[in-house]
């Protein structure tokens, strides 16, 4: 047979090489990845294998060691031991109410019973969020994770204590059932107030072993680990409940409960146990406000500072401290139900030297003194006084104290304020007069004059952070605030205009001395000194004769400038000294009208306090800086005071460029208070000099 011959087109294919065809190298390539991730699986898979085994086969390691948390005031003396024990009452997983494990399960790990100690999909989750805002907005720690750091670990926020939880987590998985996880976890879990553990927490809050907690007592207690500081219903009742409802609503999403259950669950009322037992602890107001600072402000774990032997370091006066609580109790003697609060500053530094926040800690938690919100009535005028001088106004600035009614939001609207009993003098005052007659008629015209607006800025800028409304009767103090705002601004007035940031925690350290945190507090100028000066200068008014705070001028035996506030319901008295600045409220928790005796209550204990705290300081003169210019006045024309109008000339502080260039005349001279002018001893030293020694 004839050899065929293949044609040229054949002949050509058949001389080409495999790897000049496009499809077969693309199979190569294909086969070689397949091959390679398979290998890489089964590598994979060993490893975890082998990780697994060598988990399976470790000891868990042994829990951390719990230790004395102290708190100590500025010199360094004790000033009390965080709960070194643990309220903890182990019970069987049985005999804890299944209500409780449900809410457990639904607020904190839907997925327990089906995951090896992690939860991608929550992770997953988590992580998607927290891309999505930018930010940590939710975690993803399941409960084992979370009972591996409770007990092996501290607190510390480091990728590697991360990862290390994360291999405990899955040890335990390996080595305990599930069931045993959620016994451990329900006998470790923190519920606030030095309590551990689902049965003792039964047991503080509602008085009842875990098994009879009803569907709503377990909604709420599954609702306080997450911050017990802010969920516990001893603190904040109304936070406890919302974080209740979400419990509830979640229980229904994961279909234990119907939503016909939560809603009688939440509408359900509640019986809590009072704290009793606990141990009357120095400054206990104080102490509360520094745990406080420390895990809202700072992100130290409320656990850590039970039993992780930290040290905080205060700014707190222990001395002072006792001072400001015998001045309290030693007013509210004579009455079961009127309240007092208290804050001490050092204007110079910010740091809180005392702080009463109730007449008895054991039977009211409530802190007045920094979460107490009442009408500052007058004490809030100065305050506005300081904003007016920076608008131009001057102690000299004259209105007529008659029954006025005022227009104001373009005649849209009418105020008309009323002075203390109804009394009107028909005379022209002066700003320092108006300040220390309390005078409302002349607070409403300043305000109007400068705007309601600039008040409040001011006082913004001074460290308000409570709302204020801008009307006419901001000036009389209506918008509510605390005391420790009004310790805190009158600070700024008494340091020459600067803010010192309110600081009570200096330092905390751990348990092995690590610096956890350092206090670096701002200072800021708010106020330029003289205005500062000039302000105060005439708030020393309120303690003469003829001022609202004279009836304890015989109390004070050195400068000091303040100014009263009374309310229906409130009585105050603000005032400083160069050296500490103390803001005093009294009054009834429920509005009730404090009577006449009572509105007179918070400036003897301001006086007794002030005095008892500086009874080894000499007296200080208030520092005249630089821009201060003193003239004799005349109080009736508010001129500037010559021969021709002496007889009642005072010696006057003003903002340099500010005071008063035209003289007064026509009026009858007084000889000797010319002869001083001739002397020179129109001198601001001098006049501050008589004005201490008088008083």
């Amino acid at each position: 047979m004839a050899r065929q011959i293949p044609p040229p087109e054949a002949r050509s294919r058949r001389g080409q090489s495999d790897d000049d065809i496009p499809a077969l190298r693309w199979l190569r390539r294909i086969k070689r990845l397949f091959s390679l991730s398979v290998a890489g699986m089964l590598l994979l898979a060993a490893g975890l294998f082998v990780a697994a085994l060598y988990l399976r086969s470790q000891e868990l390691p042994a829990t951390k060691v719990m230790q004395t948390s102290q708190m100590f005031d500025a010199r360094g003396d004790l000033i009390d031991s965080f709960y070194s024990g643990q309220n903890r009452q182990l019970v069987a997983l049985k005999d804890i109410s299944p209500y409780v494990v449900k809410a457990t399960l639904a607020i904190e790990d839907q997925h327990f019973y089906d995951h090896i100690g992690i939860d991608f999909k929550a992770v997953a989750r988590a992580a998607l969020v927290n891309l999505e805002h930018m930010s940590k907005v939710q975690g993803a720690g399941t409960i084992t994770q979370q009972l591996a750091r409770n007990l092996y670990l501290s607190h510390e926020r480091t990728w590697a204590r991360k990862l290390k939880e994360t291999m405990y987590a899955v040890q335990m998985e390996m080595q305990l059932s599930k069931d045993d996880i959620l016994d451990q976890y329900l006998n470790q879990i923190y519920y606030g107030h030095s309590t551990y553990g689902i049965q003792a927490a039964a047991q503080l809050f509602f008085g009842k072993d875990a098994k009879d907690l009803t569907l709503a007592e377990s909604a709420l207690l599954a609702g306080v680990p997450k911050g017990p500081r802010y969920y516990s219903p001893y603190y904040n009742m109304d936070n406890a409940l919302e974080r209740q409802k979400l419990v509830l609503q979640t229980m229904v999403n994961c279909g234990f409960i119907t939503q016909a259950e939560a809603d009688q669950a939440a509408a359900d009322k509640l019986t809590f146990r009072p704290l009793t037992g606990k141990k009357q602890a120095v400054a206990p107001y104080f102490r509360d406000y520094v745990r406080s600072v420390a895990v809202e402000k700072l992100g130290i774990p409320e656990e850590l500072l039970d039993e992780g032997g930290i040290r905080i370091y205060t700014t707190l006066d222990l001395k002072a401290q006792k001072l400001a609580e015998e001045a309290v109790q030693k007013q509210l003697s004579k009455s079961e139900e009127l309240q007092a609060a208290l804050v001490a500053i050092d204007p110079r530094t910010g740091y809180i030297k005392a702080m009463v926040g109730g007449r008895n800690y054991d039977d009211n938690q409530f802190n007045r003194a920094t979460t107490g919100k009442r009408q500052p009535g007058s004490s809030f005028k100065p305050i506005m006084y300081l904003a007016a001088l920076q608008k131009g106004l001057t102690p000299a600035t004259r209105y007529q104290d008659v029954p006025t009614v005022f227009t104001y939001n373009d005649g849209k609207d009418t105020y008309a304020p009323n002075n203390f009993g109804d009394k009107y003098s028909g005379e022209w005052l002066d700003m320092r007069r108006a300040i220390a007659e309390s005078n409302n008629i002349y607070a409403v015209h300043t305000i109007l004059d400068i705007g309601p607006q600039t008040v409040v800025d001011m006082a913004k800028k001074m460290g308000f952070t409570s709302p204020l409304n801008p009307v006419p009767s901001l000036a009389l103090g209506a918008s509510p605030v605390t005391p420790l705002e009004m310790a805190s601004a009158f600070a700024i007035i008494a340091n020459q205009g600067v803010r010192a940031e309110p600081t009570a925690i200096v330092r905390i350290e751990d348990a092995a001395g690590k610096v956890l945190y350092q206090a670096s507090p701002s200072a800021a100028k708010i106020i330029e000194p003289s205005y500062a000066y000039v302000l105060t200068n005439m708030m020393e008014s309120v303690f003469e004769e003829g001022g609202t705070g004279s009836r304890v001028s015989s109390l004070m035996k050195r400068p000091v400038a303040g100014k009263t506030g009374t309310t229906d319901t409130d009585a105050w008295m603000v005032g400083y000294t160069p050296e500490l600045a103390t803001a005093v409220w009294v009054g009834y928790d429920k509005g009730k009208t404090v009577d006449a005796i009572e509105s007179h209550m918070a400036a003897p204990i301001f006086a007794e306090f002030t005095e008892g705290v500086l009874d080894a300081v000499p007296p200080k003169l208030f520092t005249i800086p630089d821009g201060v210019a003193t003239v004799y006045i005349d109080p009736e024309s508010g001129k500037l005071a010559n021969a021709d109008c002496m007889k009642n000339a005072r010696l006057e502080a003003f903002v340099k460029g500010t005071e008063p260039t035209v003289a007064c005349t026509n009026r009858s001279g007084d000889s000797k208070a010319n002869d001083k002018l001739k002397r020179g001893e129109n001198s601001s030293w001098w006049n501050d000099l008589k004005r201490w020694w008088n008083s």
